[in-house]
């Protein structure tokens, strides 16, 4: 017979609201195998009579007997007429082989990894928030996007392409969508792009993790701004690259190091038209300096244009990889910062060369990216919709940027510093008040204000202390608000 305890757990899941729509017999059933795989009923022990069982649980025996039934079908139980019911033999579940609960969970916390399953793990990944709130970094406006639009742009691309959508994809991307990508960044980045040089990814990160593994050895060095974007650094860190901080300065990254130590790395990683975190714009005599330095010792230039799309003052400069005679840059673009996160649509401008390697070694990856959202974003950048869409979020963002700056001027000033970017999603400050930067970014977050500090972004571990506002994704009231209760959150952190 059942223990006191163990008729109380049977008794526990015929009552608990979880199970409601199961039926009694199936309740009895998984309570049981519970108590089998849990070792609490060990192998050959016997099992209560049906009739003794539905009499403890108020229940029919017919009902016992179905849970009985299924126990005996799945194997937990073996059923011996004359006998009764006892516990099955499973090795599984057998004394010496059963695992305590805790020391599995023990397990789970402490796994075995590779080196690079290690490094990869103990960088955190990249975690982006699920609903964002002021002031995450790198968030685009979303709530404005003319959702209409695309659903009926879909819609045609479904009618004409039927069940062919729902096929696989080509792993280097639909031709319609490379052919639009390779116009549009011609157009207006100034690149050298074809159809055929273009792969379509899930994102930027998955570019850089490519690039990472397929063009260095672990060990090898890279170049990479200080303060650089957190995502490349973690990449490159996981794939067991080395990375070399190289200072970043008004016009930059600085070149001397790499132009002096020329064989001391075999890439370099850039935002050049908009530094992040600094919003810098690389100088043309840098750029140009990189290309030579590039060419001459067949080194990889991995230029990551992640926020181009929006430059508020004067013209935006024109990319590297329209530059480069050589064919050693390789162009990153997204659009997850243009248009909205959950497209998940990336792509990467490649020299001839690289073109099928990246492609073959993208379909280890994930295959391909889905068919219907390339193909819905093709049409929506060869009618026109997505540069009219740009231009508008520009202006929207310029207004938003304008708007924050304010407000930081007016709430403040007695803690920031803040550095008006010509462009991009977010505005960095420099805290003045000498409150610490952990201490600031856990009293706004406290009120319900995200802030990314600036100095974590610094390899050096000399960066000024301070943090992104994101602003693009918040309407000027959403802005105010959050500014408020930064200010609040700041004052109080100050004083005592």
């Amino acid at each position: 017979m059942f223990k006191h305890s163990q008729l109380e757990t049977v008794k526990a899941w015929l009552a608990h609201p979880a199970h409601a729509e199961l039926p009694l017999h199936a309740r009895i059933q998984r309570a049981v195998r519970q108590l089998i795989v849990d070792g609490a009923l060990v192998p050959g022990r016997p099992l209560p009579a049906s009739r003794a069982l539905a009499r403890s649980l108020s229940v029919s025996r017919d009902t016992v007997e179905a849970a009985y039934s299924q126990l005996h079908a799945e194997g937990f139980i073996d059923r011996r007429v004359g006998s009764g019911s006892f516990v099955a033999e499973v090795k599984a579940f057998s004394t010496g082989q059963r695992v305590p609960r805790r020391e599995a969970l023990q397990r789970h916390k402490e796994p075995s990894l590779s080196r690079r399953g290690a490094a990869m793990s103990r960088s955190g990944g990249v975690r982006e928030q699920l609903v964002p709130r002021p002031f995450a970094p790198g968030v685009p406006e979303t709530r404005s996007f003319p959702l209409s639009l695309w659903e009926r742009l879909e819609r045609q691309v479904l009618k004409e392409t039927g069940t062919q959508a729902l096929l696989h994809g080509d792993p280097q991307g639909a031709e319609p969508l490379r052919r639009a990508i390779a116009d549009y960044v011609n157009l207006e980045r100034g690149a050298r792009a074809s159809a055929d040089r273009v792969l379509v990814l899930t994102s930027s990160q998955q570019a850089m993790a490519l690039c990472a593994n397929m063009l260095l050895d672990p060990g090898d060095r890279i170049f990479i701004e200080d303060p650089a974007y957190y995502g490349a650094r973690k990449a490159f860190d996981a794939a067991g690259l080395e990375c070399v901080p190289t200072p970043v300065d008004d016009q930059g990254i600085t070149v001397e190091r790499i132009l002096s130590q020329p064989h001391k790395a075999k890439a370099v990683f850039l935002t050049p038209s908009h530094q992040f975190p600094t919003g810098a714009t690389l100088a043309l005599d840098r750029r140009l300096a990189l290309i030579e330095w590039a060419g001459k010792h067949q080194a990889w230039i991995i230029e990551d244009d992640y926020d181009s799309e929006f430059h508020y003052a004067g013209k935006p400069t024109a990319c590297m990889q329209g530059l480069d005679p050589h064919d050693r840059t390789i162009y990153i673009g997204t659009f997850t910062k243009s248009l909205f996160p959950g497209l998940r649509i990336g792509y990467v401008v490649l020299p001839p060369q690289l073109v099928n390697p990246m492609t073959v070694a993208r379909t280890l990856l994930d295959g391909h990216t889905a068919s219907m959202a390339q193909l819905t974003l093709a049409r929506f950048m060869e009618g026109g919709h997505f540069g009219a869409y740009v231009r508008a979020m520009r202006g929207i963002y310029s207004e938003r940027l304008d708007t924050l700056a304010g407000l930081v001027r007016t709430h403040l000033s007695a803690f920031v510093e803040p550095r008006i970017p010509i462009g991009g999603l977010q505005m960095p400050c420099v805290l003045t008040c000498g409150l610490p930067e952990c201490t600031a970014i856990d009293a706004a977050r406290r009120v319900g204000v995200e802030l990314l500090g600036l100095s974590g972004l610094h390899a050096s571990g000399d960066g000024k202390a301070g943090f992104l506002m994101g602003f693009a994704a918040y309407t000027p009231i959403e802005l105010d608000v959050a500014v408020r209760k930064l200010a609040g959150a700041l004052q109080a952190a100050k004083s005592p």
